[in-house]
């Protein structure tokens, strides 16, 4: 049988337990055999507003990938140096896992804006997408980037159903309904900023690198 690996990207800053929550979700939905979680890279001269170095977010999704075996943090992005666009992220992982089922997994903000994308429609047909759940978005807001014939390959996952391989040459998007935790970066970040606690927002790790490493502090 195929390897499935998920591709997890964003910028992770911080990664926070809304994040694993997902991944969680999608792992165990599609049985997918590793998730990559994928910091972007952001040149140093570009890290305003309180944006971590990628070093440290790249360490931070390491610590947190620690809640689960199948969960990987991937530095293709950050070691790129550059900005990285999904189509060149796609070619290198489609290198590393030859004949692997490769899924974006996105959130429905996200997929709102893939038609920005570099070469959006070389992504769409080159994997298969699981777009989810995200606070203050609805799935059907997606229905207006389907367009044309993109339509009929798109499956609404039903609640509590096991998405099987027999699916994946016939449906390329699948939207995914999630039990989403109500938590975003900046939330994390402004709490920092404020001096208010952040427990139970990021994984314990991810709190001590950041008090650790004085992250945050002043946004």
């Amino acid at each position: 049988m195929k390897e499935r690996v998920g591709l997890f990207g964003g910028t992770f800053d911080p990664v926070h337990c809304g994040h694993i929550r997902a991944a969680g979700e999608v792992l165990g939905r599609f049985s997918l055999d590793k998730v990559l979680f994928i910091p972007s890279f952001i040149p140093p001269h570009k890290e305003r507003g309180g944006i971590a170095p990628a070093c440290d977010r790249l360490r931070m999704v390491e610590l947190a990938c620690r809640a689960e075996p199948r969960f990987a943090a991937s530095s293709i992005e950050v070691d790129a140096g550059e900005k990285s666009y999904s189509i060149i992220t796609l070619e290198k992982v489609k290198r590393i896992y030859p004949g692997a089922w490769i899924f974006f997994v996105l959130g429905v903000d996200a997929f709102l804006e893939i038609e920005t994308w570099r070469a959006h429609e070389r992504v769409l047909e080159e994997c298969l997408f699981i777009v989810m759940t995200r606070p203050g978005y609805r799935l059907e807001q997606a229905d207006r980037v389907r367009g044309g014939s993109r339509g009929e390959k798109v499956h609404h996952v039903s609640e509590s159903e096991k998405i099987g391989e027999d699916l994946f040459g016939a449906r390329r998007i699948f939207f995914l309904p999630i039990l989403a935790l109500d938590i975003s970066s900046t939330e994390v970040r402004n709490r920092i900023g404020r001096g208010e606690t952040i427990k139970g927002l990021v994984p314990e790790a991810v709190g001590d690198y950041i008090r650790s490493h004085h992250l945050y502090r002043g946004t």
